[in-house]
């Protein structure tokens, strides 16, 4: 069990709702529905195959996704999706796929699509050091999609809205995916590892037009084939079974919260209570543009970034967990994950302030 004492705020894998890891505890030991351990159990058994439906239903209903996408569960994790998206719809295309650059993860991608084909990189805020989203851009008519990051969890930066285009648009949702409300029909193929929002690490959600899958006609490794994984029922070959259990009681605890809706405005009400902290705090800053400021990674960091060590020692004797920023950016971030609940964020509020206030007790008396 998570220790109750504990604030995580960790990035990912992050953390999950309490009766989830109760309901996936209980069922290493013996899932009632089969007589065995969830460890155990056959995929192709009715047991699990009821899972994967319920669990394609629940991402269905939780995110609207029209009748003419598929759900499908893969492996990999997001940075699979790196190579697989140009493997499946750049490779043997005379056209350029365009990228937008906004994170460590973008550049990722873009390293991956050079593999298969020519890559036009339409915008980027490296030069800005990642703080911001870009902007001012266009997106070529000819191109063979437009690929997005929605969130930057390294930099704490999110998009807020997406351009229209005729091109196809793909979009890694990692970190944000059931976080806020989103229209899946702006979107030509969706993909998102769910070690976020979604469920434990080892299972990759991918939500895509089959119109779109269809355009797919040179052959392809049937491992790395969009079409495979939608014609076999994500079930071409043995299927992380466990993570898909676990993915479908999270979405259960989703949907019995109020779903995407409900859930996305108390992701926002727990990022103003933090971003208002750093604003007001004389101590920190926010690391991201504040128009880009993501509602899942909060990014922020000390003026005096010799006492960074210091506060981080102090935040982890309160029992904050995973604060420390990534290592090429440093400074530190909160994950504001669903499963996080408000209290926890206050909770690192009220002990950036008190830090603030120690630090002024000492200077008032030195």
């Amino acid at each position: 069990m998570s220790n109750p004492h504990k604030h995580n705020f960790g990035a990912g894998p992050c953390i999950l709702p309490q009766p989830v890891l109760d309901h996936a505890a209980a069922a290493v030991k013996c899932w009632d529905k089969a007589g065995l351990s969830i460890l155990e159990i056959s995929h192709r058994s009715p047991e699990f195959e009821a899972v994967i439906k319920e669990t394609e239903s629940l991402v269905r209903d939780l995110l609207k996704v029209p009748d003419d996408y598929s759900v499908l569960f893969l492996q990999g994790g997001a940075s699979m999706q790196f190579c697989m998206v140009p493997m499946n719809f750049l490779l043997k295309s005379k056209k350029a796929a365009a990228y937008l650059d906004a994170g460590y993860f973008g550049q990722k991608a873009i390293k991956e699509a050079h593999l298969f084909g020519r890559v036009n990189v339409i915008a980027s805020s490296k030069d800005k050091k990642y703080k911001e989203i870009p902007g001012g851009y266009t997106i070529p008519e000819d191109a063979a999609y437009f690929h997005c990051t929605s969130n930057n969890t390294i930099e704490g930066t999110e998009m807020f809205a997406f351009p229209e285009t005729e091109v196809p648009v793909i979009c890694d949702m990692s970190s944000d995916i059931f976080g806020r409300e989103i229209d899946i029909s702006q979107f030509d193929l969706v993909y998102a590892g769910a070690q976020k929002n979604t469920g434990p690490a080892g299972m990759t959600l991918v939500i895509a037009k089959n119109s779109f899958l269809d355009r797919v006609k040179h052959p392809l490794p049937s491992m790395l084939d969009y079409r495979v994984y939608r014609d076999n029922n994500s079930m071409y070959n043995t299927p992380p079974v466990f993570a898909i259990y676990t993915a479908m009681l999270n979405l259960q605890w989703l949907k019995s919260k109020g779903g995407v809706k409900f859930i996305g405005l108390e992701n926002e009400a727990k990022a103003q209570l933090l971003y208002d902290e750093i604003d007001r705090n004389p101590l920190f800053y926010g690391r991201a543009d504040k128009k880009d400021r993501s509602l899942m990674n909060v990014t922020f960091e000390m003026h005096d970034m010799g006492r960074e060590v210091d506060f981080l020692k102090y935040a982890t004797q309160s029992n904050m967990v995973g604060i420390k920023g990534y290592r090429t950016v440093g400074g530190f971030r909160a994950s504001l994950y669903n499963a996080l609940p408000y209290e926890s964020v206050q909770a690192l509020t009220g002990c950036m302030s008190a830090y603030r206030a120690k630090q002024e007790h000492f200077k008032s008396v030195s």
